[in-house]
């Protein structure tokens, strides 16, 4: 069981009662809370739940067993945003030849490459169903990747670290796709549990915001009514947040029309490019097509030169200032601490 390799100091609790409730105070209760879903993998009666709601613990004042891992593993707990470009041995721009994707479909490229090399045994990937609710799925072979439901970016919360954490329980070596808070979390889960020290490859997205499913859904339908079930594409790019639809029409709406469904837990993360990462991948700073790939790691560069070594890909050069202007623009529009309200 997990329980019998933690490897942590228990945490120094700010309030009298539980782990869980001090959790609740200072970083759900308080707005903080990025849903990375960190707690409810980690938490040993399984009594944290994530999912498309704010995280919770229904029962917490009987059931939590007051261990302190829900804190030890959640980035927002004594919180200092993470930002800029971060770390990396190299920059590039890349278009796979084998997969579709968002842009350049470099994630599905980076993992099916990953898994022929034998570096991860199986990743955790964010696939929809028809509702483009996100769901989980686990991916062993790279054949499974051109599953078009599998790729591309859902812009809504998942159950990505409850997954993984019965993945590492698994498999010796793991992959898995995240939002920046999700990686930041997994840093922390590995210097805590030694399972997670099968986590071989993160993935990181650049990232600016997160929505629940429900009220993305509901905002899209009464602003643009733009039915998400009919959607197959969903991207941002200038400034919009652009729908594709079946029919081949577009929906395009302005980025700032969305403060009002943005998650308060995002509106004081300023980690755009997934710092924490071993590769960041996204659209902005490469032409149409392609995805920028920031590789910070030695085990990204093995992948990246595979990629090379096996022309898998097209490179191209990449913008690093545009990627750098989004950095500083999400510390500008997310400040911390935060602005009191008048």
């Amino acid at each position: 069981m997990m329980a019998r390799e933690w490897q942590f100091d228990l945490p120094e609790k700010k309030h009298k009662n539980k782990y869980f409730g001090n959790l609740k105070v200072e970083v759900i209760d308080s707005g903080l809370c990025c849903h990375c879903a960190a707690c409810a993998s980690i938490c040993p009666v399984d009594g944290i739940t994530a999912g498309d709601a704010p995280i919770d613990f229904p029962d917490w004042i009987k059931e939590c067993v007051d261990c302190g891992a829900c804190i030890k593993v959640c980035p927002r707990w004594d919180y200092t945003p993470k930002n800029g470009l971060g770390d990396y041995i190299e920059v590039t721009a890349a278009r796979s030849r084998r997969f579709v994707g968002q842009d350049g479909a470099m994630v599905t490229e980076f993992t099916a490459s990953a898994l022929e090399m034998g570096l991860i045994e199986r990743a955790i990937f964010v696939a929809r169903d028809s509702n483009w609710r996100t769901k989980i799925v686990t991916i062993k072979t790279p054949e499974q990747l051109y599953d078009r439901k599998i790729t591309g970016t859902k812009y809504c919360y998942a159950d990505v670290l409850p997954a993984l954490k019965d993945a590492v329980l698994k498999s010796d070596a793991v992959g898995f796709v995240g939002t920046p808070c999700m990686v930041s979390a997994v840093r922390k889960m590995q210097q805590a549990f030694k399972k997670f020290e099968r986590v071989k490859l993160a993935i990181g997205l650049f990232c600016t915001e997160n929505f629940y499913h429900h009220d993305l859904y509901n905002f899209l339908l009464e602003k643009a009514n733009a039915d998400l079930r009919n959607a197959v594409k969903t991207d941002i790019k200038k400034g919009k947040f652009i729908v594709e639809m079946r029919d081949g029409s577009k929906v395009r709406i302005p980025v700032k029309d969305f403060e009002e469904i943005i998650p308060s837990g995002c509106k004081v993360c300023q980690d755009f490019a997934a710092v924490d990462s071993d590769v960041s991948v996204g659209s902005v700073g490469s032409a149409n097509g392609f995805s920028t790939v920031m590789v910070r790691t030695d085990i990204a560069k093995s992948i990246l030169d595979y990629i090379r070594e096996k022309d898998y890909a097209v490179f191209d050069q990449p913008n690093l200032e545009a990627v750098q202007k989004l950095c500083e623009h999400k510390i500008k529009i997310h400040p911390w601490p935060p602005k009191k309200e008048e």
